[in-house]
């Protein structure tokens, strides 16, 4: 799971950092608002850590531009203001929890577990778009009543499109999340070329609608056709 934190304090942020990794967690740090909002945009997070008093934007103006797009990850503030109308002002804004600075890390890992099960395990466990679906715990993936046959990779492929449906997805962005190549001295683009030829084939070939394209020059996007 990949966390984003946006905190301003480097000592905290790099606390957070090596504290998440510790436990397994993918961690992206950014330490201004206008750098946290930028990767927001650049790359798919599954929480966000957020600081409220952030230089450039502040964290209230993030997770308000959040929810308006109807980006629904979790986010929970990490703040050192504990007034009742700051929390009814994060809470209100969007967040899925709020946490008084200082905290015990221990209950921070657990508002995050609480967070992920609550509410959202149909979500996190099954992907879906128009009649195709994708089961995370079972690895099956169906269009209609037709069952699809994934190798492994392709399987990834689909969920991350999925995870990013109606965004264009770049080569560069599937290298690095899906082929976790982070050093692309020999780019993948002819490898990724033609697992996204054979996944469309599978996904798509039978069945009138398509929903995998090409955007020339971009990369790749899984949408339903308006």
């Amino acid at each position: 799971m990949h966390i984003l934190v946006i905190e301003d304090e480097k000592k905290v942020a790099e606390a957070l950092k090596k504290g998440l990794e510790a436990e397994s967690y993918r961690v992206t740090v950014a330490h201004t608002g206008e750098e946290g909002f930028f990767q927001l945009n650049a790359e798919l997070f599954d929480f966000v850590l957020l600081d409220l008093m952030l230089p450039g934007r502040d964290g209230i103006e993030i997770l308000e531009t959040l929810r308006k797009r109807g980006i629904e990850t979790p986010v929970i503030i990490l703040t050192a203001r504990d007034g009742v109308e700051d929390r009814v002002l994060g809470l209100d804004s969007g967040a899925d929890d709020y946490l008084v600075k200082p905290f015990a890390f221990p209950e921070l890992l657990a508002r995050i577990r609480l967070i992920l099960r609550r509410g959202k395990k149909e979500q996190l466990l099954r992907l879906s778009l128009a009649d195709l679906a994708l089961d995370l715990v079972t690895r099956k993936v169906t269009r209609g009543s037709e069952p699809i046959e994934l190798t492994v990779r392709e399987f990834e492929l689909l969920e991350y499109l999925l995870r990013n449906q109606g965004r264009i997805v770049s080569r560069e962005m599937l290298s690095r999340d899906v082929w976790q190549v982070k050093d692309r001295s020999t780019p993948l683009d002819n490898v990724i070329d033609v697992h996204i030829a054979r996944l469309r084939r599978k996904v798509d070939g039978p069945f009138d609608r398509k929903l995998v394209r090409t955007v020339r020059g971009l990369g790749f996007v899984i949408k339903e056709e308006a």
